[in-house]
């Protein structure tokens, strides 16, 4: 199904991040952030923590992530 086609509805992936890379698990069009729960499409998702297996909106998310990991 294409986004152009009458009828489609967004919905959210399931993906494996890897270093440097992630692998599509159920195809979609976007993730959530763990931080923000912001969507975050799969072509713009640039932040993600390989060990917490979370997506991140951006750099500032990231780093609230890591300061959260700190505290517990």
């Amino acid at each position: 199904m294409n986004i152009l086609d009458p009828g489609f509805a967004p919905v959210e992936a399931k993906v494996r991040y890897m270093d440097a890379d992630f692998v599509v698990l159920k195809p979609g069009a976007f993730v959530r952030c763990a931080i923000t729960d912001q969507p975050i499409q799969i072509d713009e998702l640039k932040y993600w923590s390989v060990d917490r297996q979370e997506a991140y909106f951006d750099a500032k998310a990231a780093y609230q992530a890591y300061l959260r990991d700190l505290k517990s």
